[in-house]
């Protein structure tokens, strides 16, 4: 007779989330149509600021896109800022941020492929990250419970039932 051990299933590790930092979010449902984007603005595990808002009529990306212009409108117009670093779960915002955007301008906002989609909002995310420049943006992994970026993601919802 064979026996068969079985082990206790193990919780999901969930990854910390950062204590202090500028967590935004945007999306679409279904997308494109309604959307929200929201910012939250974390210091020490307290919020300090949030605001969100919608688009009856938009897509994943483009909620994902202004959720970031509007962190860094936050860096740019608010006296002793101290947080430095936008999280978002869109890896578009930050490649388009830290990586792709700079060369589009060079290249009279072309890509190789074609031209930069949604243009009106990567030009003001260009001129932001000209004068936010000590402004850092990082990826940080969607739907794992991070408290924050969880948190982000219910005010899109409410934007995007604003929206309606």
């Amino acid at each position: 007779m064979a026996t068969v051990s079985r082990k206790a299933a193990r919780p999901t590790r969930l990854v910390t989330c950062p204590r202090t930092g500028i967590f935004t979010d945007g999306g679409c449902s279904p997308n494109p149509g309604p959307g929200g984007w929201a910012v939250v603005v974390v210091q020490e595990d307290q919020i300090v600021e949030e605001w969100y808002g919608g688009d009856p009529a938009s897509t994943n990306n483009r909620m994902e896109l202004t959720g970031l212009i509007q962190a860094l409108r936050y860096c740019r117009d608010t006296e002793n800022n101290t947080i430095h670093t936008i999280y978002s779960d869109s890896n578009l915002c930050v490649q388009t941020y830290n990586s792709w955007m700079s060369q589009w301008a060079a290249q009279g906002w072309r890509r190789r492929t074609g031209p930069v989609e949604n243009l009106d909002l990567v030009q003001q995310l260009h001129q932001l990250q000209q004068q936010c420049p000590h402004i850092q943006v990082s990826w940080i992994q969607a739907h794992k419970g991070m408290r924050w970026n969880e948190y982000a993601d219910e005010l899109v919802a409410r934007g995007r039932l604003q929206a309606k």
